[in-house]
């Protein structure tokens, strides 16, 4: 069992379908888990219930989250040695970044990875070829990119076997 934290941004329902329809054929997580944001990475020590009080606990202290992505990006993934396709947010990253690094503070600060950098991001694509990977970028940058979102929560699932199950929706306010 894998305990992650989630926030699935709403969006309109042109961006999502957008966002869904590349990753249809570009993402290997397609079928898996709809687009969103990880928060906090997988956690394999901590009793489900512990990490749901502390999230909840920590989330208390945030807001509701609006952010602006206008391009794609490339980015290298060394844990499973391929390369990916990110929408990052120009406006809302460091207030995705500050929520991020707050849940970590707690009883979770032991899983805290500090040899790889925190960039929120959709992911919409992967391979583990770079001109692939690249190319994927270069196609979405092609058109002009505006997608407004809100992250107005997060989730708390169990990540095992390729399944993804909702345990908790914990409101931001």
């Amino acid at each position: 069992m894998a305990y992650m934290v989630l926030a699935y941004p709403e969006l309109s329902a042109l961006d999502f379908d957008r966002i869904q329809n590349f990753r249809r054929v570009s993402d290997e997580l397609f079928k898996i888990v709809e687009p969103h944001f990880t928060i906090v990475f997988p956690v394999f020590d901590i009793p489900k219930d512990e990490i749901i009080g502390e999230i909840k606990e920590n989330a208390v202290h945030f807001s509701k989250i609006d952010f602006t992505i206008s391009r794609a990006t490339l980015h290298k993934d060394e844990i499973r040695n391929q390369f990916n396709a990110y929408l990052v947010p120009d406006e809302g990253y460091d207030h995705i970044v500050n929520l991020h690094d707050k849940l970590y503070s707690g009883i979770l600060k032991g899983n805290l990875r500090l040899d790889l950098v925190y960039i929120p991001h959709i992911t919409i694509g992967n391979s583990l070829d770079l001109l692939t990977c690249k190319n994927m970028v270069d196609e979405w940058n092609a058109k002009e990119i505006s997608i407004r979102g809100t992250i107005s929560s997060l989730t708390i699932i169990n990540y095992e076997n390729d399944v993804v199950t909702r345990l908790e929706e914990i409101e931001l306010n």
